[in-house]
């Protein structure tokens, strides 16, 4: 395998707010407030349009022939070009399929705005079989392709009716879902200085969603059971050695609910 199942936590990009709306010396809470409220007007919606997202974490879990990796890109990693580079220098380097829930729709737009914004390069990325003909019917960017799988829109057979929530569908599953955080208290813990449990509450997620896509590769028939209930295993083993407070309570919950079988 060589799977790269990814997340990401944004904030509004209070520098581009103030530019817009021409807000001046207001601090970022308060820009944010602004940011959303003219959204609101707008579209009946305060979530703010793709552009206007500032990726704060990419949380990931890596499955290749090294074994099984959880990791995060985050403020100790550097500046937000620097973790959005590092994201994209690792599909340079190994190319792996990717997984997500709901990243054709959210999570890779977002950082194809941010890439654009600081000039990052991506060139494996976005090749489309000009360079590579193993590309041209298999890319990261073809929606009906397998290059990158966004396990909401595939599983919902790409109907908007048919989507569910990652939280919704880990719970079938039984596995932990959501750990005491929501996105909607993202900001909220910036703003206090608390990205260590956003970096968390995203690792989590990538987990869900890798856990998720082993049942689906089952599903399809591209694991049969033995290997499946394998690669469950290994992360069961990965969770059991970690130290972190947040896998020990992942475990917990897993292991609470029955887990997979």
């Amino acid at each position: 395998m060589n799977v790269l199942c990814f997340d990401i936590e944004t904030i509004p990009d209070t520098e581009y707010g103030r530019r817009l709306y021409g807000l001046g010396d207001l601090d970022d809470e308060s820009v944010a407030k602004v940011m959303r409220f003219k959204q609101l007007q707008a579209r009946q919606t305060d979530f703010l349009p793709l552009p206007q997202h500032r990726v704060i974490v990419i949380s990931a879990v890596l499955r290749d022939g090294d074994g099984l990796h959880i990791f995060s890109l985050g403020q100790e990693q550097g500046t937000e070009r620097e973790i959005v580079q590092r994201f994209f220098d690792g599909i340079e380097r190994k190319s792996p399929g990717l997984v997500s829930w709901n990243g054709s729709g959210f999570d890779l737009p977002v950082l194809h705005y941010r890439a654009l914004k600081h000039g990052v390069t991506a060139a494996r990325y976005w090749e489309t079989g000009d360079s590579d003909r193993d590309f041209r019917y298999n890319n990261y960017l073809g929606r009906f392709h397998w290059r990158h799988i966004d396990l909401m829109d595939v599983l919902s057979g790409y109907q908007i009716g048919g989507r569910a929530s990652l939280e919704h569908t880990a719970l079938l599953l039984g596995l932990p879902g959501k750990l005491g955080m929501s996105g909607a208290e993202v900001f909220p813990r910036w703003l206090e200085g608390r990205q260590d449990e956003i970096e968390r509450y995203c690792e989590t997620d990538a987990l869900n969603t890798y856990l998720i896509y082993l049942r689906f590769e089952l599903m399809r028939g591209s694991l049969d059971r033995e290997r499946y209930k394998a690669e469950v295993e290994r992360v069961r083993d990965k969770l059991g050695r970690a130290g972190e407070p947040h896998w020990r309570e992942f475990l917990e919950a897993w292991q609470a609910d029955g887990g997979q079988d």
